[in-house]
């Protein structure tokens, strides 16, 4: 997959997440979205990669138990946090400084190093992030709509949804490190830990039955819709979830193919930009209040990234030899 068509369908599946989340009359239906991922995912994984369960996994399936653990809860904690008075803004800076828990837990537990720049452009990101969620906190505090009482129910839940979010960023990014140790003793198996990703933590689901059953009547419950070009007539809530859990999958494919396929600079700068475009929709189609700070915030983020990603060495070169080419002509 070229880097520019993960880019566009990594923006059409969080699209996608948007409008299913935005959707003030289905709160909270982040369990259902992920279920049906996960559900596809491992379903096509079976087949086409554990071959109908012949084939044996090349890293021992307790390793990836773990790594199932650490996913699940992360995924579970990301989707709640959207229904604890964090705005999905919000909610994708501060996952945005996922690139700060893995530098502060690869320092911590696997003893590395990094340049001045790399810690500069964590700086960035730390303060575009502080930035976003001072100004968030000063909006939920003052809703004018809110009588004393309500308003100070409303901050606390909103401080219970940070500490959630800081959770789950932690979380993933010792995932991180853990996957990073295990491709290192066992070799990169892509697929296949796309596979067990997804097919170990489905019983989990189990737990949350019933709110997904819950919303999958609501779902059922909405607007008919008529698919273009096949003339089939749907509820359009369910078009969007059958939709979205197309173009992620795709993605996370191609994500995966990226990672073994491109460099790492490659990967994290194509989903950087994915981040920050799916934000900017957001914000626009969705009408969440942005203000001046949230903007710089939000560059802060984006600069510190990219800096961290070290494009600018990457296009150095390329910008040389452009710059030479008038003068071989």
């Amino acid at each position: 997959l070229e880097p520019n068509a993960v880019f566009v369908l990594c923006g059409i599946a969080l699209t996608l997440v948007f409008l299913l989340h935005a959707c003030r009359q289905f709160p909270g239906c982040g369990n259902i979205v992920t279920f049906s991922q996960f559900l596809f995912i491992a379903v096509e994984g079976f087949i086409f990669e554990a071959n109908f369960g012949r084939k044996r996994p090349a890293i021992p399936i307790r390793y990836y138990f773990v790594m199932v653990a650490m996913f699940f809860t992360v995924s579970v904690v990301n989707n709640y946090a959207l229904n604890l008075n964090i705005a999905m803004p919000l909610h994708m800076i501060f996952r945005s400084g996922s690139l700060i828990a893995s530098m502060g837990l690869g320092v911590i537990i696997l003893k590395k190093r990094y340049s001045v720049s790399k810690y500069t452009s964590i700086a960035l990101v730390s303060l575009g992030i502080f930035t976003c969620t001072f100004m968030s906190a000063k909006q939920v505090a003052s809703d004018s709509s809110l009588n004393e009482e309500d308003g100070l129910q409303v901050f606390l839940w909103w401080l219970l949804g940070i500490a959630a979010l800081t959770f789950a960023l932690l979380m993933s990014a010792r995932m991180g490190i853990f996957q990073e140790m295990l491709y290192k003793q066992f070799g990169k198996h892509s697929k296949e830990a796309l596979f067990y990703n997804h097919a170990l933590p489905l019983p989990g689901f189990l737990l949350l039955a019933p709110n997904i059953y819950h919303h999958a009547v609501l779902f059922s419950q909405s607007e008919p819709f008529q698919v273009p070009v096949i003339g089939l007539t749907l509820p359009i809530m369910w078009f969007y979830l059958l939709m979205n859990v197309v173009t992620q999958y795709v993605c996370i494919r191609g994500v995966f193919i990226l990672t073994t396929e491109c460099t790492s600079l490659t990967v994290t700068l194509v989903v950087t930009l994915r981040k920050f475009v799916s934000l900017i929709f957001s914000i626009l189609y969705f009408r969440n209040p942005f203000t001046a700070w949230h903007w710089l915030g939000t560059t802060f983020v984006f600069v510190g990234t990219v800096m961290y990603t070290e494009v600018w060495n990457s296009l150095g070169p390329f910008l040389a030899r452009w710059r030479k080419r008038p003068k071989e002509e």
